[in-house]
């Protein structure tokens, strides 16, 4: 590894910024900022409130910038569909970049709908426990995926079983 992967590793955990990715990802669907990882305390019992604190911020910073998102690209939408193109080629790409544009509001709306119903588990204080089996999920991967609602293992399962479906 070298000094630039090994400074950037060790800043990203430690602190708690925004952080533009890699313009040719989808952003938004992924964790849109860095956050500073969970440190378990000795004889800390698992989900207990600072745990659900912690997940309750990054799944409600999370939703923020996902609304923020749909709010941009409605407005976005708005002021370009004013334009009047006369050029079929320029229309016909500009149907297809609204299309894009629809399709992945479509799948953050859906990803918003998941975050709901993670900061619904936490009211509740069922979240963190996978819901086939009802083993802990774990802290890493509930970070890593805060929607998660399936342990490795069963996830795992699931997927093999979908493999085996679509074939």
């Amino acid at each position: 590894m070298n000094a630039k992967a090994t400074k950037k590793k060790s800043t990203a955990s430690t602190t708690i910024k925004k952080t533009p990715l890699n313009q040719s990802t989808p952003h938004h669907t992924l964790m849109p900022y860095k956050f500073k990882p969970y440190e378990a305390k000795a004889g800390e019992l698992y989900m207990n409130d600072s745990h659900l604190k912690h997940f309750r911020s990054i799944l409600e910073e999370w939703k923020k910038d996902l609304m923020q998102e749909v709010d941009n690209t409605i407005n976005e939408m708005k002021s370009e569909s004013i334009e009047v193109l006369a050029d079929p080629n320029d229309k016909a790409t500009q149907e297809e970049l609204f299309n894009l544009k629809l399709r992945t509001r479509d799948r953050e709306r859906k990803l918003i709908r998941k975050i709901e119903e993670a900061l619904q588990q936490i009211d509740d204080k069922e979240y963190g426990y996978c819901e086939s089996c009802g083993v802990e999920i774990g802290i890493r991967r509930l970070e890593a995926r805060p929607t998660a609602t399936l342990c490795i293992d069963c996830k795992t399962l699931d997927e093999i079983r979908e493999k085996r479906t679509a074939q």
